[in-house]
């Protein structure tokens, strides 16, 4: 079984030092309207990265018929002086102005209704506007329609309303190409609240329940396309209440800060808000604002309290601001030392992240992988989440309690992670049955989606697991304790795989598993199915959409579960520091049972270590001739791309399967915490071999790095122990890691793994962490190449913008490894694209 893959062309996520921030594609969609030749009916959509003097382009084209397209050819024309560089995805060529795209033969068929992407790289001086004509095979084509615009105009982000008054909702919405809007619909999270089909576009909705409500609208036009508004947060509470914002303050020594009071509900009379320290750190005091008045036509107007720190104390205290017959509102006021300016600001960004207005956070708590509902990387909607966004929500939440000392929502943020993102024993329920010397069948991982299914070879042999035993011995069950990597935060797809569920359904609220991408190393985002992760064939065809992946002669009913292994790296990570923090302050106990969690997750872990089918590492070509692993021989020590288990949903069922994955990207190694786990007592593994593992580990994935690392500095791709994913004989000539081979984009080519930035800021900072706790001489070697050669490509100016590495660009290879003698990797080269002010990629680079 290949229960999973996964890509980031576009991470997120909520960092520790930015907040959560997602930006939309916008596609540029171009074309004339002229009469079409029989058979071909087509749109093209055409968007670039332009970074002045070059830039790359997509071109979508999608068939719009009702027969396939069988081969295609693309041309289009400039009016600058544009160069093609390089192509991919089919065979670009340019004569003056004009350029022609052949399909690559395997996307060369476009079937009805879909579409296929290719893209090259250009450089150009002077202007780059975007071409007005696309024509497909002789056929000019119009550009895709465009979905409408709609904006929810009320009510405002944090308004606070009374229960059983009507909320008034209104939208404004607009069509393009022509079309109208047919209707808008307004929901509140995922429930249709009501529809309004003339403009002014408006409802009111009562009845809303006690708490943070998230409200949208979704217009629809004429020719059926529809989008979604940007959703707007908003409290509702029992009865007439006093609203402050933010909730969290910090507040520096000597020096003064203000929060915002206002009241929920209009008053018959003027009402006083009273300002008090209710409980915590004396040092902090109301100056300003003890008593404000508002009146009946000024109490939606916010006023201000001020507090002050005294020269001398640090802690917290909680601010209360009440008035007769108003619940009160709450505000938790850090007292900082005199020098901790990053600590104020941290506060200041920490509230606004964590404000129900401003829509990073589901009702359970749950961190979205992004507010927009627009394509932002793997997952494809804004109601999606990723195990990297838990684990971001735990670094968040362990620097909150190194700020204020206040661990509780540290653990909290561990719960609602444990609650929802790690499966419970109902989703894995046939564990029991899993053969540690048997465990999985063999598929061959496939080019390109049109390949697949991939047939099930049970003739090829995999190795044996050995830490199966291990771990139930140390843990008393079965069960794998892993984050599973995607989830469905509203149910929006309806297959309704809640913890603890099966495909209960659309009427299921709440987070749902879900799994995408498994059909080879060309599926991209805009390519991928997403399925339930237990799949009771409820949905998609005769065989649920296992019909898609593997070429069974018949099925059965089955669960799956895919794990991102720098999540629960960053998982561990994050508790390192919590516990590192936590002791400082003298409260280790706080977070010991945390922590004790995030070691048993750092020993489930070591699954990403092991080749897919626990094959010998090394020399591995052919599924048959490549030798069946015996034990810790089937351990490449690194962070692979995924592990994964399943098994079957029928208690009474035989079986269950677990692979691990035989790619390994350099943007996925966490040295910090495979140092956590192997040398920080509170982290140790229960395991007998756990901690000897993560040792070995520690070793290896420092001599990774330095065999990944170019002339230049930068890290490249990968290794991989099973070429093309299906043990193919490698290119003559592939230097190797231990035998592994390298690959400069490991696991997903469209667009190629390696090419993106972002890994290598993510990377080096664990790198940076790893040498600020040890001094690990490996690490400053690689550190000292490496950060040379970014800064070397950073530009700040003066008034603070600045640009950043964003495209990489790869020739060459490594020299194979020599432990003893490193190579200097004089044949390996990188080159920066194009350049980005990414500020999550940001975050982690400084």
């Amino acid at each position: 079984m290949d229960p999973g893959r996964k890509r980031r062309t576009l991470r997120r996520a909520l960092t520790a030092t930015a907040t959560a921030l997602a930006l939309p594609l916008s596609m540029l969609a171009t074309g004339a309207t002229t009469a079409r030749a029989a058979g071909v009916q087509c749109s093209v959509d055409y968007k670039t990265n332009d970074w002045g003097s070059g830039f790359t382009t997509d071109v979508t084209i999608t068939n719009r018929g009702t027969d396939a397209i069988d081969g295609w050819t693309l041309t289009y024309g400039y009016t600058g002086n544009q160069k093609l560089m390089n192509g991919w995805n089919g065979t670009w060529s340019q004569s003056g102005q004009s350029i022609s795209v052949k399909d690559a033969g395997y996307n060369g068929k476009i079937a009805a209704g879909a579409a296929v992407t290719t893209g090259a790289q250009f450089t150009y001086s002077g202007t780059n506007a975007a071409p007005t004509s696309f024509s497909v095979n002789g056929t000019v084509c119009n550009g895709a329609h465009q979905p409408p615009i709609t904006v929810l105009t009320s009510p405002a982000a944090g308004a606070v309303y009374t229960q059983g008054e009507a909320v008034p909702l209104a939208a404004t919405a607009a069509a393009a190409d022509n079309a109208t809007i047919s209707k808008v619909e307004f929901y509140d999270d995922t429930k249709l609240l009501g529809t309004d089909t003339t403009s002014p576009y408006a409802l009111s909705a009562s009845g809303l329940t006690v708490g943070s409500h998230s409200l949208l609208a979704k217009a629809y036009d004429s020719v059926g396309a529809s989008a979604e508004s940007t959703p707007v947060g908003i409290t509702v509470a029992s009865g007439p209440s006093v609203v402050a914002t933010p909730s969290q303050l910090g507040v520096q020594q000597d020096k003064t800060g203000t929060y915002e009071v206002k009241l929920s509900k209009q008053p018959t009379a003027n009402v006083t808000v009273t300002t008090t320290r209710a409980s915590g750190n004396s040092g902090l005091s109301v100056t300003g604002g003890a008593s404000l008045t508002f009146t009946p036509s000024n109490w939606n107007t916010a006023q201000k309290v001020t507090i002050t720190a005294d020269s001398s104390g640090t802690g917290a205290a909680t601010f209360e601001s009440g008035a007769p017959g108003h619940a009160k509102a709450s505000v938790t006021v850090t007292q900082l030392g005199a020098t901790k300016a990053y600590d104020a600001r941290f506060l200041d960004l920490y509230g606004k992240i964590t404000n129900p207005a401003n829509g990073y956070f589901s009702p359970e708590g749950i961190p979205y992988h992004s507010v927009e509902t627009l394509i932002v990387e793997a997952p494809d909607h804004g109601h999606e989440t990723t195990s990297e966004a838990y684990s971001y929500l735990l670094w968040l939440q362990a620097m909150y309690g190194k700020v204020t000392g206040d661990w509780s929502k540290f653990n909290g943020a561990w719960e609602i992670m444990e609650k929802y993102m790690i499966p419970t024993h109902a989703d894995q329920p046939t564990n029991s049955f899993y053969n540690a010397s048997k465990p999985a069948t063999y598929a061959p991982e496939l080019d390109t989606p049109n390949e697949y299914p991939a047939k099930l070879d049970s003739s090829v042999a995999s190795g044996s697991d050995p830490i199966a035993g291990e771990l139930k011995s140390a843990y008393g069950t079965d069960d794998i304790y892993g984050m599973h990597w995607l989830q469905d935060v509203d149910n929006v797809y309806g297959f309704g795989n809640s913890p603890g569920k099966c495909e209960a359904g659309p009427t299921d609220t709440g987070p749902s598993y879900i799994n995408t991408f498994q059909r080879g190393a060309q599926e991209s985002v805009w390519e991928t199915v997403p399925q339930p992760t237990c799949d009771q064939f409820k949905y998609g065809g005769k065989n649920g959409y296992l019909d898609l992946f593997t070429g069974d002669a018949s099925y059965a009913k089955q669960w799956k579960f895919t794990n991102a292994p720098d999540a629960d790296a960053r998982a561990v990570q994050a508790a390192y520091w919590a516990a590192t923090w936590a002791k400082e302050q003298g409260k280790g106990s706080d977070v010991s049972a945390t922590v004790g969690k995030a070691a048993k997750m750092g020993d489930y872990l070591r699954y990403a270590m092991y080749d897919k089918y626990f094959k010998k590492i090394g020399n591995c070509v052919g599924p048959s001739t490549c030798p069946a692993g015996t034990g810790k021989d089937a351990s490449m020590y690194l962070l692979s791309w995924y592990y994964a288990w399943g098994g079957a949903t029928d208690t009474s069922a035989g079986w269950a399967w677990r692979i691990g994955s035989s790619h390994a990207h350099g943007g996925y190694q966490n040295p910090l915490a495979a140092y956590a786990l192997s040398s920080y007592a509170d982290l140790k593994p229960k395991s007998a071999t756990g901690q000897a593992d993560w040792a070995k580990s520690l070793t290896r994935q420092l001599e990774f790095y330095r065999w990944l690392q170019s002339d230049e500095g930068a890290i490249a791709g990968g290794a991989t122990n099973s070429w093309a994913g299906r043990y193919a004989p490698p290119p003559a000539g592939k230097s190797t890691f231990y035998g592994m081979y390298y690959d400069q984009q490991p696991v997903y080519h469209d667009p190629p793994s390696n090419q993106w930035f972002g890994f290598q800021a993510w990377s080096m900072e664990r790198v940076a962490e790893l040498y600020q706790q040890t001094g690990n001489a490996q690490a400053k070697t690689v550190l000292d190449k490496w950060v040379k050669w970014a800064l070397s490509k950073t530009t700040i100016n003066p008034d603070g913008t600045y640009q950043i590495p964003s495209t990489l660009q790869w020739s060459g290879q490594p020299d194979t490894w020599n432990a003893s003698s490193p190579g200097a990797n004089s044949g390996l080269h990188v080159t920066v694209a194009d350049y980005t002010n990414d500020v999550g990629v940001a975050a982690a680079y400084a």
